[in-house]
């Protein structure tokens, strides 16, 4: 059974909506990004910890000493059909997280196109006493260290993170050594031929300290998270994404969106940038059972599939929702999805005076959220930051006419009035004026969306993806 430490430094309650404590944490954030000082008093301890951390997990050093000092040449890499990947996301599907489809989806056509695929997703380690505190803390906890998905080996270690991005800067050396043991285990029976880190820090920097160490290229992508947030938390952090691009072999985004902003706000050559998209799975595409159609079947359906956060429009949508009801008396709006804005989405329902119109359908598991994806009339996600955007794809793949913003990261492959419409960010009455349209001239609005259909199907399945990126593969192992 596995040893669990008594103790916890550090914390704050990750579950509440306070504004004041959201204030709180971002501000230390700063602060501690800003003047060194707070690290060097508190470093001691985290290393402290740390150390004792790698002792309690079960990888133990022996395995990666032998390894470390195992060298390869990367001109003897095999063909790409033999080509051994190790994955690091913390983006992937666990019993914790049954939404985070696409990395998994991208790594089960690599392995039906002939790669080995071995995968490592860090999870925050949380201490015994912490897990009676929440649920989120206690069904991280559930999460076995190792699960078979889809034929795919799936390892789960822990690493030390601290509540609300505190000493974020320095997570992907923690997160380091938090596999870095797996790691060593993994390459006795699997040595892999290259690492691919999803997201730049903590998990890219993790796959650099790797990289380095069993003198492996380094393929990092980026989803999005690290040029819209993370360059902005402080200097180090900015100073660690630069890092991690520089060294790695080459650097994948997945829009055009996020090429502008490597070029604009860090300086990244172009030649360093290669732009490849996130796909549709058609395997994962469901159709309506005859329940949920004939539930709604005297309905004009609005719908959402998003994590609830403010920068993803769902505000606007109801804002739009209220005007929209007096001229559309049998629309509702469907919201699947769960997040930090929440209550507050509820409460501004309640407020507009419009809960007989607007279903909060939460979580759901991926085939439900597909089903009620068929029987939609339009997909709405005014998302004003937004890297890519799979389920723009997804709705596409049904025909539905989708309504994302201009300039995101769906911008590029949805192009506005031809195949999608795209809102100026923010602008209620622009949102409002398109979802009129569309819900008064259906006819029209069909054939946008079988338009976008047929860009997606031809373009954008993982099955047109994948090629691109062996083709990145095989030429970081021939460098």
């Amino acid at each position: 059974m596995e040893r669990k430490p008594l103790f916890f430094f550090m914390n704050s309650p990750a579950d509440s909506n306070s504004r004041l404590l959201k204030l709180f944490w971002k501000g230390l954030n700063k602060i501690i990004g800003k003047f060194n000082f707070l690290g060097y008093l508190l470093g001691p301890v985290v290393f402290l910890v740390d150390y004792f951390l790698t002792r309690i997990f079960k990888e133990g050093p022996s395995t990666e000493i032998a390894v470390c000092r195992h060298k390869n040449n990367y001109s003897s890499h095999p063909l790409k059909n033999h080509i051994k990947v190790l994955v690091i996301s913390h983006m992937y599907l666990s019993t914790f997280d049954k939404i985070s489809l696409f990395t998994h989806q991208q790594v089960k056509e690599l392995a039906q196109q002939g790669c080995g695929i071995k995968v490592i997703v860090p999870l925050p380690w949380i201490p015994f006493p912490l897990i009676y505190f929440s649920k989120k803390w206690r069904e991280y906890s559930k999460v076995p260290s190792k699960m078979i998905l889809d034929g795919i080996e799936v390892y789960y270690p822990r690493y030390l993170e601290f509540p609300r991005g505190i000493f974020f800067a320095s997570s992907g050396k923690r997160m380091y050594k938090g596999i870095k043991g797996l790691s060593g285990k993994i390459y006795k029976d699997f040595q892999f031929d290259l690492i691919h880190a999803h997201v730049a820090l903590p998990d890219g920097y993790a796959g650099m300290l790797l990289a380095e160490r069993y003198k492996k290229p380094l393929i990092i992508t980026i989803h999005g998270q690290d040029f819209q947030q993370t360059i902005y938390r402080n200097k180090k952090c900015r100073e660690n994404v630069k890092k991690v691009i520089s060294f790695s072999k080459k650097t994948i985004v997945v829009s055009n969106k996020l090429a502008r902003i490597s070029r604009k706000e860090l300086g990244i050559a172009p030649d360093k940038i290669i732009i490849v998209p996130n796909g549709v799975d058609l395997n994962n595409i469901h159709y309506h059972r005859d329940i949920l159609f004939e539930r709604y079947k005297d309905k004009k359906i609005i719908l959402s599939i998003s994590t609830l956060r403010k920068i993803k429009g769902i505000d606007l949508n109801l804002f739009a929702i209220k005007k929209l009801k007096e001229k559309h008396k049998n629309l509702i709006y469907l919201i699947i999805g769960d997040g930090e804005e929440r209550d507050s989405l509820e409460s501004l329902v309640k407020k507009l005076n419009i809960e007989d119109s607007v279903q909060f359908l939460g979580l759901l598991p991926h085939k439900e959220a597909m089903e009620y994806l068929s029987i939609c009339d339009v997909f709405s996600l005014p998302s004003w930051d937004e890297g890519f955007g799979v389920t723009y794809l997804e709705a596409a793949v049904y025909g539905k006419p989708v309504v994302a913003c201009q300039g995101q990261g769906i911008d590029g492959v949805l192009e506005n009035n031809k195949t999608g419409f795209l809102v100026k960010p923010r602008d209620i009455n622009d949102l409002m004026k398109t979802l009129d349209f569309l819900l008064s001239n259906q006819a029209q609005a069909r054939k946008v969306g079988e338009k976008a259909k047929k860009i997606v199907l031809e373009n954008y399945t993982w099955k047109h993806i994948i090629p691109k990126l062996i083709k990145i593969y095989e030429e970081a192992l021939n460098n």
